[in-house]
């Protein structure tokens, strides 16, 4: 595969953090670090409320739409482009998108629908595009071994097996995600499935059942993106656009609404909640649906999270959707320069006088077997510092970790430094035994395949990887505070047949012909 040059329409001032944090070093010498290179480090506190004029109605991404081919695979297409987009009227920002110059559009699944992709990179540098939070091959996840160089058309096909759920697609070009998600390059995916459909809950697109895309940004005074006050989480905005608008509100013509909320941000947590602190119901986090509905007030999200929250509303009345200062478990001073103290105004929802009712919310959900860590024969520990993992920065040809398929393992995360991290591991979705020795709350006690990571607390995590074998492509696991992954923050594991060993690994696996990553693949065995 040609290798095109690389550009950024982002200002990328902050080259010298990777170097400069580490444990032990504190923000005035991080500031110090920075301050000959034109950054500011740390946005201080940010407090929108009341700022907001919320004029704009919510865009809803559209349906992405599909065809049956004669084989019966259900075909998608997306083109990744560039274009511009006015955030503020008459002042065009640069922005890159699917089918479209910011975001994409949703793409909606059955489970056990077979579907092919049909990816084109229209851009003028290589792209990848990662399925977060699915079920699939190796050969077909995005990760950084399937680059799509300009011109390139890449179809990833599988069969979706896994629970109704929100997830999301992005790029995930090693050294080149923060920058390409930050220009817009994000969209949702929904999974239906049988249980999901047999409950009581809203779900007419657009109306009941609404996508809530979530990014922070700052712009410069020529109208463009810009990255230069950071964190050591990364690039801080000012700005909130929730599915590409800034200052939405969303008009209600339910007494329930659902929101499927994701954080798209490349660096910033947000702590969800309510202008008046009414209490909503979260009925399903990453992997999808909990148990039974959480009753709750507030709920964090970090990057690359998603929650689905039922919403109750009155005729006629207004509310915001607000993040409030995220409990991020570092002090005042590193939390006010990581975007732990801001109050941010989101999105405004508005009642019409008259609502069309939903029923009440279903008691249960769907049963959860719960796994215990007596169960896990293999035990793996992950210690997060710095920009590394294990002491160790991401390497492409190196294969980290040799999982058996089919086996429950035990994943023990720990972040031993005072500032954030996250933790994110493509293919499966895991549950959390305990956190800090502690059982999870109610909204960590479902699917997860992102969390959030406070300093120096030990998460012990349960997975089991199914299905795919492939001992030459990986699989990552990696911080996803996008600078953190882009600087190194990332490791590779593949699954394999029992017996065998870790192959090696190809620069590129997206070539005609690559494998459609069938499952359990027969191999000869490596001894």
């Amino acid at each position: 595969m040609t290798r095109a040059p690389r550009s950024s329409a982002l200002r990328r001032p902050r080259a010298t953090l990777v170097a400069a944090v580490a444990v032990g070093v504190t923000a005035t010498a991080v500031a110090a670090s920075l301050a000959g290179c034109g950054s500011v480090f740390g946005g201080g506190t940010i407090d929108t409320v009341g700022k907001v004029a919320f004029d704009h109605s919510l865009p809803i991404p559209p349906l992405a739409a599909s065809t049956i081919d004669p084989s019966g695979e259900k075909v998608f297409a997306l083109d990744a482009q560039a274009g511009t987009t006015e955030f503020v009227a008459g002042t065009p920002t640069t922005t890159w998108g699917f089918d479209g110059a910011y975001l994409g559009p949703t793409i909606v699944a059955d489970r056990g629908d077979r579907i092919r992709m049909h990816v084109t990179n229209h851009l003028a540098e290589e792209t990848s595009v990662h399925w977060h939070g699915m079920h699939l091959p190796a050969r077909m996840d995005g990760g950084p071994h399937q680059m799509v160089s300009p011109g390139e058309v890449w179809e990833p096909h599988w069969t979706i097996d896994q629970p109704a759920a929100t997830l999301w697609y992005h790029p995930h070009l090693h050294g080149q995600t923060e920058k390409q998600v930050q220009l817009g390059m994000a969209g949702m995916v929904i999974v239906k499935d049988p249980q999901e459909a047999a409950l009581a809950l809203p779900r007419e697109y657009g109306v009941d059942d609404v996508p809530v895309i979530v990014q922070d940004k700052r712009f410069d005074a020529d109208g463009q993106f810009s990255d230069n006050v950071s964190g050591f989480v990364g690039a801080i905005g000012d700005t909130l656009l929730v599915n590409g608008a800034i200052g939405p509100y969303l008009d209600v013509t339910t007494d329930v609404v659902r929101l499927r909320m994701l954080n798209a941000s490349t660096a910033r947590t947000y702590d969800f909640g309510f202008s008046d602190e009414r209490s909503f119901q979260m009925i399903a986090s990453d992997g999808g649906l909990l148990s039974a509905p959480a009753a709750l007030t507030h709920l964090r999200l970090s990057p690359g999270e998603r929650a689905e929250v039922l919403v109750r509303m009155a005729p006629g009345e207004s509310v915001t959707l607000r993040s409030t200062p995220p409990q991020l478990g570092i002090d005042g001073a590193n939390a006010g320069m990581n975007a732990g103290t801001d109050t941010l105004d989101v999105l405004q929802l508005r009642a019409a006088a008259a609502l069309r009712p939903s029923g009440a919310t279903p008691q249960s959900l769907v049963p959860i077997e719960r796994w215990a860590p007596s169960d896990a024969s293999v035990t793996r520990r992950f210690d997060l510092s710095g920009h590394d993992i294990n002491d160790r920065q991401m390497e492409m040809g190196r294969v980290d970790e040799t999982v058996e398929v089919g086996t429950l393992e035990q994943w023990v995360v720990t972040n031993t430094m005072s500032a954030p991290h996250s933790f994110h591991v493509h293919d499966v979705q895991f549950q959390i035994a305990s956190i800090a020795g502690e059982p999870p709350p109610p909204e960590l006690a479902g699917w997860k395949d992102t969390i959030y990571l406070p300093p120096d607390t030990g998460f012990r995590l349960l997975m089991r990887f199914t299905d795919y074998t492939d001992r030459n492509v990986p699989y990552m696991y990696h911080c996803h505070l996008l600078t953190h992954e882009d600087a190194g923050m990332m490791g590779q594991f593949v699954v394999v047949e029992p017996g065998q060993h870790a192959g090696t690994i190809p620069e590129d696996s997206t070539a005609a012909g690559s494998g459609s990553g069938p499952r359990q693949q027969e191999m000869s065995h490596d001894h």
